[in-house]
């Protein structure tokens, strides 16, 4: 395919993996770019230098495009962003913060900046700002999320209306048909997570894959609105912050219960119980552990099959 999203960031497919936390890092985002696709590294849950690390590993297992996810409210984010332009890195996707703050920066650096919101009022400042792209997220996906719970399907025609930048879709979105579903819709390209987050190449542990293949539908929930709305797959963990704010639990009484380093002990240490388990609505589709490759591919198969289906469809039609 050919469009503004393969060409900004000179890909086969419009398809870009998520940046997660604990489950994306050098072996996944090259991965997915070896595929064709674009990976990411996901420099949410990396102290500096391991970030350094897995950009270094990255540019010797692929060499495609990849890029960086960076949460800009974290606090070293500017000692992330200048290894990040020392190690040559073109294409960055920033989130949970201003983009106002670095993307001017970033742009006279050479890069390609993408930023990701949760809806239409913010792409508009985004587009403001000067970034190249958006990742317009539903509340279907997994990890932090918008408060306003607005489904993709809903938002990305929204936000396409009142942007001229290129949008990409995210959340919910695991399938060719959610391919050609995206693109209807007016997006450029998909964003994927909760898929790569359960592949061979993820980081994530062995049995948070396991569980992301035996969830059903319904079992996520998005939680913890008073401090920051995050989707939950269910477990002990899940069904006590779901207890504590059903009965108006405090900011300070969440904080308490979350704890320190509650997602690093679900999604990478592999405690199902006690852990988070961040993960999307999507999660109840996947029902076995593939390659990154294996995914790209029968996404787009699946997309190219739905496309044929339509055309030969509306020809007997008319």
């Amino acid at each position: 395919m050919n469009n503004k999203i393969t060409k900004l960031f000179n890909i086969k497919y419009p398809i870009i993996q998520g940046g997660m936390i604990w489950c994306s890092g050098a072996k996944l985002a090259a991965a997915v770019s070896n595929a064709g696709g674009l990976g990411l590294i996901g420099a949410g849950s990396m102290y500096s230098e391991v970030l350094l690390a897995h950009i270094k590993k990255c540019k010797t297992l692929t060499d495609k495009p990849f890029g960086v996810n960076l949460p800009l409210l974290m606090g070293d984010a500017e000692e992330k962003i200048n290894i990040i332009l020392s190690e040559g890195v073109k294409i960055i996707f920033t989130s949970a913060g201003n983009p106002k703050t670095w993307t001017s920066y970033l742009k006279e650096k050479g890069m390609t900046v993408v930023h990701i919101v949760p809806g239409t009022k913010y792409g508009i400042k985004c587009e403001v700002a000067g970034v190249d792209a958006i990742v317009a997220e539903g509340f279907e996906a997994g990890g932090h999320n918008g408060r306003e719970e607005t489904t993709t399907m809903c938002l990305i025609p929204k936000i396409t209306q009142e942007v001229s930048i290129p949008v990409i879709a995210a959340g919910g979105i695991g399938s060719g048909r959610a391919l050609a579903a995206a693109f209807a819709l007016g997006a450029e390209a998909v964003q994927i997570g909760s898929r790569f987050a359960a592949c061979k190449e993820s980081s994530a542990h062995e049995n948070f894959k396991q569980k992301i293949i035996e969830a059903k539908e319904g079992e996520t929930l998005l939680m913890l609105k008073k401090l920051a709305p995050v989707r939950l797959l269910s477990n002990e963990f899940a069904f006590e912050v779901y207890k504590q704010e059903s009965t108006g639990a405090s900011k300070d009484e969440l904080n308490e219960l979350l704890g320190k380093a509650r997602a690093k002990k679900g999604m990478f240490e592999g405690d199902l119980q006690e852990g988070e388990l961040e993960i999307g609505q999507v999660s109840s589709m996947i029902t076995k552990l593939e390659s990154a490759g294996e995914i790209v591919e029968e996404i787009w198969s699946e997309y190219m099959e739905v496309l044929k289906k339509i055309v030969l469809e509306s020809k007997t039609e008319l």
